[in-house]
């Protein structure tokens, strides 16, 4: 017996030896430097990349506007507009909001910035060329976290900021941003695992072609950049609902790499003139998370086992998209200025142009989402909140003077709740088209379409059959 488990022991040790060794990953930059030493040690090779960097959007977080109809020649973006989310940056830049037990639970909108801490400015210098963070798309298994130094600053240093062979280590794993780089956060944003876009959840780091034809491992395993990347930093597309554009000399469009008739089959190809391509091919969104569909500020409500509070909020899953024309341009309403309410006594915060009429119009999937937030009751102009000290005291009016005086200078606001929406665009989870809609998911009784809402007297289909 020993000796049978001594020749099982030998064989072993011969097998592993004769093996060959794991492959050692490789980086581009593994050679190129020996200590990392902040955003100073890429800008020595790197300082065009950052100068293009540092007027893209991704940092300025905001940017030309040529297809938000009231934009009236303004850079627009984040920073100077108000969503129905976390509603503006400004009031809530950076810093640990920490409750009762000592937990951190918020740490401010500039997580998801890829700066060091400063809040982007207008003209370029050193300081904030340096203050590009260019590790947090470009190094894989990078992560940060706040500081605060002596003199109470914030700001954002990797987690191996004091640990040298660490950090060295991790800065020298330079790569073009995987999908799971842009997940941390496009994916996260509004306040959890896909709350804000719906469309867009971790999932997509590592599926299959059944979830999305275009991410999917076993498919085409396209990343982000492969469709966003456009040149000079500067990406590509922007939905309906973005007030800024990147890049807008390069549209993103499905016939940027589709034909206009894709099918081969008229009853199909004969839609595309109005239809674009999400509308079949998105039949719902959130099938993995749960996404925010209503946010009620007016409402705080406290969350015991988090110990924090929010607004209240309405969830939904497997939601079936809206559907609105889209003619490539939207209008918002824009941070003091008197609101315009639509029809439904809503405010649009921002919502897409176009009409049944117009020739440049189709129709298109949308995640719509409702909303109720703060409005001077004299000027009728919408109040962004502070939102991070809210979620450990839940003080509703607080973050509604906070967020008046950051915004406005204006101390003690007189101000009501009015609802309101936006549309946001859903064009991530596109299916294999034997599980697109089909012809009577629209064309019946009880269907997908509101035909009189989208200006028809009634399904177009059956006008044909009179």
């Amino acid at each position: 017996m020993k000796n049978t488990t001594r020749l099982l022991v030998s064989l072993a040790l011969l097998a592993l030896a004769a093996a060959p060794a794991a492959a050692k990953t490789t980086y581009s930059h593994q050679e190129y430097f020996e200590h990392y030493e902040g955003t100073s040690t890429c800008l020595e090779c790197h300082e065009e990349e950052a100068t293009d960097f540092f007027h893209s959007q991704h940092y300025q977080w905001r940017g030309e506007s040529p297809n938000v109809v009231n934009a009236d020649g303004q850079m627009l973006g984040k920073l100077n507009t108000i969503n129905d989310f976390c509603t503006n940056p400004m009031p809530s830049w950076i810093g640990n909001a920490v409750n009762s037990d000592g937990k951190i639970i918020a740490q401010g909108c500039s997580k998801c910035h890829a700066g060091l801490g400063l809040k982007p400015g207008r003209e370029i210098s050193q300081q904030q060329l340096e203050n590009i963070d260019c590790l947090i798309c470009h190094a894989s298994g990078y992560r940060r976290d706040a500081y605060q130094d002596e003199e109470g600053n914030w700001s954002w240093k990797p987690i191996l900021w004091k640990n040298q062979r660490g950090l060295d280590s991790v800065s020298k794993r330079i790569t073009q941003p995987k999908r799971k780089s842009c997940l941390r956060c496009h994916a996260g944003a509004g306040g959890g695992q896909n709350f804000k876009r719906g469309d867009i959840e971790y999932v997509l780091g590592e599926t299959d072609a059944n979830y999305d034809v275009h991410m999917g491992t076993d498919g085409q395993d396209m990343a982000c950049a492969e469709c966003h990347g456009g040149s000079n930093h500067r990406m590509r597309g922007r939905g309906a609902d973005l007030s800024g554009t990147d890049n807008p000399d390069e549209p993103l469009m499905c016939t940027s790499c589709h034909d206009e008739k894709p099918h081969g089959l008229l009853a199909l190809d004969s839609h595309t003139d109005k239809l674009n391509c999400t509308v079949c091919h998105i039949p719902d969104f959130a099938r993995t998370d749960q996404t925010d569909m209503v946010r009620d500020w007016s409402t705080p409500k406290y969350h015991e086992e988090a110990n924090k509070y929010s607004a209240t909020i309405t969830f939904g899953k497997n939601v079936k998209p809206v559907y609105a024309w889209f003619n490539g341009n939207s209008r918002l309403s824009k941070l003091g200025e008197k609101v315009k309410r639509e029809k439904d006594g809503t405010v649009p915060v921002m919502i897409p142009e176009g009409s049944r009429k117009d020739k440049n119009s189709k129709l298109y999937a949308f995640k719509l989402h409702q909303g109720t937030l703060p409005m001077l009751k004299d000027q009728q102009w919408l109040i962004p909140l502070a939102v991070d000290e809210f979620f450990v005291d839940g003080d509703i009016e607080k973050a509604v003077a906070e967020g008046a005086a950051a915004t406005y200078g204006i101390e003690d606001p007189d101000y009501e709740w009015v609802p309101v929406k936006r549309y946001m665009g859903i064009f991530h989870g596109v299916r294999p088209a034997d599980q697109a809609l089909q012809c009577l998911d629209c064309h019946r009784e009880g269907g997908r379409m509101d035909w009189k809402g989208l200006g028809y007297k009634k399904d177009p289909l059956l006008s044909k059959m009179d």
